[in-house]
């Protein structure tokens, strides 16, 4: 790929050529100079990488006039059907000039009033992705397992999925269940989707496999957002053993005033203060460490690096702790591998640009430009991502992607302790991505997690866990 973006924004490529952000660019309205369109893919990208900097600087200040100029620059240069940077810079540009739109929302919503959401191409591109890329099928596999170990001797289990799309998961957990020596237990599988459709096609793939195989089995569907979930709704019942599963969706519930930081940091603080004793030792040196620093940083920081930003969603914390009560055996959480919830907008185009860069990447190499599949996944799952991160703020933020390091604390703050996954489990995996002729993918342990990598640049990460033993 042309370049990427190093964490403190500098731009890194193999090329010893350097170009100011507006270097042989035509300063008015018009197309660039010559020597722009004979740039080469490496150049070109490294161009656009400090166009979509620069465009984005203007665009954070409210400098529209600048920012309308950069990007008319950039359109000469990116394009939905180029090569890698060509096309993550389109779907940048659009998602740059998509909050610009919003400084005037009459004009915002009529240019979108008539764009019309169709479930049937969401769950498609879901599938597309699961197809082409090797992640979700990783997640599945290694999910599955887990709870498979974790189960072991139940007659009635419980699977709790909080983001129900993809039937392929649970069909393969049905056929692994099938062949357990002691028989298959009884199996109930409540389904959390938004939309009704997506949770039928699932209950009639699952019910028909279950029947196939021959095990009792039950689709409990949920029809509602996560946010608005009642965990009353659940059916969860004495006897069961409860297993969580949670697929790319947890991060939504991050979505909270971005203010709400500095509005709550004294309470925030004494509530860690507070579970201190209740921790583990190595859990509690390293908050008091970061406490310190806490202290002594400015109260206008916008750093989301410290255990202080873990309290500023009390809807995260009320979801996890309801789950607690609810004693599963086991939860696995599968999240991007990523840092998008910045308060700054370039904070999240910096840290965007790196990892959309990477799955466009891994993307081209599985799929050529041509075909209709990778415009698909690129236009309708990667490009409306980058859109919310880009052009949304407060409540409308969903995306809001957080690494794993902060997960492990946020959990074990909630009373959940990790689970290393078995050794079967990770030979599994591995053999997966053999198997399949996966090329330049492959994971790693972390903090007994699972992280999985495209040429050793993590991606998305998969962790377990169990409710604390006090």
């Amino acid at each position: 790929m042309a370049g990427a973006v190093q964490e403190d924004g500098s731009s890194v490529t193999s090329s010893s050529h350097e170009y100011s952000p507006w270097m042989q660019l035509s300063p008015g309205l018009g197309s660039p100079s010559p020597s722009i369109r004979e740039l080469g893919s490496e150049e070109r990208g490294l161009c656009l990488i400090r166009l979509l900097q620069e465009c984005a600087v203007h665009v954070g200040t409210g400098s529209m006039e600048n920012a309308n100029l950069g990007l008319e620059h950039i359109s000469h240069l990116a394009s939905p059907d180029g090569d890698t940077m060509q096309r993550i810079a389109a779907y940048f540009t659009q998602a740059l000039a998509d909050r610009m739109l919003k400084g005037w929302p009459g004009l915002h919503k009529a240019l979108n009033s008539t764009k019309l959401s169709s479930v049937s191409e969401e769950v498609l591109v879901q599938k597309l992705f699961f197809e082409f890329c090797p992640f979700l099928k990783v997640a599945y596999l290694i999910t599955n397992q887990a709870i498979i170990e974790a189960m072991e001797g139940e007659k009635v289990v419980h699977i709790i999925d909080l983001y129900s799309i993809e039937p392929a998961q649970w069909i393969n957990l049905l056929q692994m269940i099938s062949a357990r020596p002691e028989g298959p237990p009884h199996l109930k599988i409540t389904g959390i989707h938004e939309q009704k459709v997506v949770l039928e096609q699932m209950a009639l793939q699952l019910v028909e496999e279950a029947d196939r195989l021959d095990i009792p089995f039950q689709f409990n569907p949920i029809v509602c957002k996560l946010e608005n979930l009642d965990l009353e709704s659940l059916g969860v019942k004495t006897g069961e053993a409860l297993a969580v599963s949670s697929t790319l969706k947890l991060h939504s519930l991050l979505a909270t005033d971005d203010d709400m930081l500095r509005r709550d940091s004294p309470v925030a603080l004494k509530n860690l203060q507070k579970v201190f004793h209740n921790r583990q030792r190595p859990l509690r040196e390293f908050l008091d460490k970061d406490l310190i620093n806490l202290y002594l940083a400015s109260p206008d920081s916008t750093s989301t690096s410290s255990p202080l930003s873990l309290c500023a969603s009390p809807k995260m914390e009320s979801f996890l702790s309801s789950l607690w009560s609810l004693s599963p055996k086991l939860m696995v959480i599968t999240e991007q591998e990523a840092d998008h919830n910045g308060f700054t907008l370039m904070e999240r185009v910096k840290k965007a640009l790196n990892f959309y860069a990477a799955l466009f990447d891994c993307l081209d190499s599985t799929v050529s430009r041509a075909p209709i599949e990778r415009h698909k996944i690129e236009k309708m799952l990667f490009g409306e991502e980058i859109k919310n991160i880009i052009a949304c703020e407060g409540a409308e933020r969903k995306e809001r992607h957080e690494k794993l390091e902060k997960w492990i604390l946020r959990l074990e703050l909630a009373g959940f302790g990790r689970v290393p996954f078995s050794y079967y489990g990770r030979l599994q995996a591995g053999r997966l991505l053999q198997i399949s002729n996966y090329g330049g993918y492959n994971f790693k342990e972390e903090n007994g997690c699972l992280v999985i990598c495209w040429k050793s640049i993590p991606l998305f990460s998969v962790s377990a866990w169990r409710r604390w033993s006090n």
